[in-house]
Order: C-alpha cells, then structure tokens, then sequence
C-alpha cells in the first residue's frame, strides 16, 4: 500500500516515501522544487556561467519586445467550430491567423503571449470576447496555440505582456528594416 502523508507529516528527510509519485506533491518532506525550465531549446554557446545549464530563450524577429506583464492565467484554443464565423468586433474568424478572445481588453490591441512551459511566446491581436469558461483569462486562435505549443494539451498557463518596440541604442527599430 503507498503511504499517504497529511500535511502535518513529520517524517524526518532521510526517510524515503514510499511512492514515487510523492517525491513531486510540495507536502512530501522530500520535496526539492520543480527542475527550472528557461527557453526550452539548448543553451547558446555565450552562456552565463553564473547559472550552468540554463539558456536565455530566443527571442522572435518580430521587431517588437515584451514589456511589463499584463495578466497571467489559463489560455485554451478555439478554432474548428467557429472558423469563418463573425467575431464580437466584426470580422471573420480564422483559425490560421494569429488571433484572440479576451474579456476586457480593447479590440485591435497586440499582446504578446508567454507560455512559461515551453518558453515560446507569440504576439496576436485580440478579435473576439471570451473565453466563457471559469478560470480562462484568453482564448487563442489554433495557430496561436500551435505557436505556443500547447494546442495537443487544449490549455495551459501563459504570461500576458504588454507588445514594446525593440530597441537598439536607445533609438526605436521600425520592425522588419535592417539598421
């Protein structure tokens, strides 16, 4: 039988539990924390030897950078059901671009979207209101989540950040011109 242990369990840290599912429950005595996952490719090969074995995670192209954070929460994905319907601001639904349902934000604005998990994040538009399912902050588009890399999962925790032009020298970089 696995040994269940409350969480006033006072076993002593050189005792093993018995399952090896407890070693991960935080109210097991063993309990390390979780391995940090940073970027979620290999490390580049300027790494910090600050922190061995932890890679600074590429950042996308897009001309644009992260700013402060906005929300964080649960994101799902919607598309099949509602592709080429009409959206809450008017236009047309399409899985294949990278788009969003949000409660409150204005339509138009660009939020980049982090998912911690896999350490890939991607800027969409918000087009829609939702999600209407307790305990989703935003519903994404199926590239949107195909982009994240959670789409198999339905859902997963994301970071919303305000969208900032990038900077280079303290000068703005108009995106997609070379300097």
């Amino acid at each position: 039988m696995a040994q269940t242990m409350g969480l006033n369990a006072s076993t002593s840290l050189s005792e093993p539990c018995s399952s090896a599912k407890a070693v991960h429950d935080m109210r097991c005595p063993n309990y390390t924390g979780f391995k940090p996952r940073v970027g979620g490719g290999a490390a580049p090969a300027a790494a910090s030897d600050d922190a061995p074995g932890l890679a600074v995670p590429e950042r996308p192209s897009l001309g644009l950078r992260g700013g402060r954070d906005l929300q964080r929460g649960v994101a799902s994905w919607y598309g099949p059901g509602f592709h080429g319907r009409l959206t809450a601001n008017g236009e047309r639904f399409d899985m294949n671009e990278l788009t969003a349902a949000h409660k409150t934000l204005p339509f138009g604005t660009r939020v980049l979207v982090h998912n911690p998990r896999t350490g890939k994040e991607v800027v969409v538009r918000i087009n829609d209101r939702g999600p209407f399912i307790k305990g989703r902050m935003l519903d994404l588009s199926k590239a949107a989540a195909k982009a994240l890399g959670f789409k198999s999962r339905g859902h997963d925790a994301v970071v919303l950040r305000e969208v900032l032009p990038a900077r280079a020298n303290g000068e703005l970089v108009a995106s997609g011109r070379d300097s």
